[in-house]
């Protein structure tokens, strides 16, 4: 590993729009947690099953809990894209092939953190709606069980 070459990425048109993508999740993330945070009840709901119905409670502040860590996680994966010559590769590194597969691995932690930031952002919006709400599920009705292939 340590003969591997350090090559500087230029990020693409289309790495800086995923980049920005990410930045934009984690800005709508925060932005809704702080906007709602007063509004939410002292108990809220921190986990759901896969019927979509409330199994966990927490306290309010678990909200901001959840978008610290997605920031953590972003931010971390965000200064390891900084480092693809100390990633873990299937294939031997080589001058020839670093550039592609650096360019390769660093996409994909791209994406990831899309992603990611994506699914912290879908569960606190859930989590946001549920607790202003007198239910105790996601509101699935019966789609949940169609798709866990339970007839109801």
């Amino acid at each position: 590993m340590s003969d591997r070459p350090k090559l500087k990425i230029e990020l693409t048109t289309f790495d800086k729009i995923m980049e920005i993508l990410g930045c934009i999740f984690m800005i709508a993330l925060w932005s809704m947690t702080i906007n709602s945070y007063n509004q939410l009840p002292d108990i809220i709901p921190t986990h759901f099953n896969l019927k979509g119905e409330v199994d966990g409670y927490g306290e309010k502040w678990m909200v901001l809990l959840v978008a610290s860590i997605a920031t953590i996680l972003f931010l971390a994966m965000t200064f390891l894209n900084k480092f693809p010559h100390r990633f873990n590769y299937l294939t031997v590194i080589t001058k020839d092939n670093a550039l592609r597969q650096y360019t390769i691995a660093t996409r994909v932690i791209r994406f990831l953190k899309i992603l990611m930031v994506a699914i912290f952002l879908l569960t606190t919006y859930q989590t946001i709606k549920q607790s202003n709400r007198n239910t105790d599920d996601l509101g699935l009705e019966n789609k949940s069980y169609e798709i866990l292939g339970e007839n109801t």
